[in-house]
């Protein structure tokens, strides 16, 4: 049997700690003629965007610079968070060194090493959804139009 679900206040508190702990994420992407791409990055939350890294070339990165769009999956299939998010696309140099600074420690992967040209993604969410087993898919949006709802 499925515990109680939680209230939409305690869902958020859940998703903001797993947002400032957790490391890796999956990247939903796709291409501007619709072909989906999947794959798992690391990455730095600042209390209002997700940072990413990921090869400038890669499927991924090109994925992202054109469309602008992305949907990050946080969490396995039994306590799930959805995040779709608008991106903004940085040079490795463009953004501040501290933040930089910050990404590789929290990940232990430094973007800015590395022979293969690599770009930030700068992740603002739009709309944030968490839920637990089928008990929690009512009231399951915590955050619609980059606001949050609880």
């Amino acid at each position: 049997m499925n515990a109680a679900p939680r209230s939409r206040a305690r869902r958020r508190r859940d998703t903001e700690h797993r947002l400032a702990h957790d490391v890796d994420l999956w990247v939903a992407s796709a291409s501007p003629d619709g072909a989906p791409y999947l794959v798992p990055l690391s990455f730095d939350w600042d209390g209002a965007a997700l940072l990413l890294a990921t090869p400038a070339h890669s499927p991924t990165g090109q994925n992202l610079a054109a469309t602008r769009t992305v949907r990050l999956g946080l969490g396995h299939t039994r306590d799930v968070t959805v995040i779709d998010g608008e991106v903004e696309v940085l040079d490795l140099d463009t953004l501040p060194p501290e933040q930089g600074d910050r990404f590789a420690r929290r990940t232990g992967f430094d973007p800015r090493e590395s022979a293969t040209p690599y770009r930030w993604f700068r992740v603002r969410p739009r709309r944030i959804q968490a839920w637990r087993e089928v008990e929690e898919l009512a009231g399951r949006d915590l955050m619609r139009g980059g606001r949050w709802l609880v």
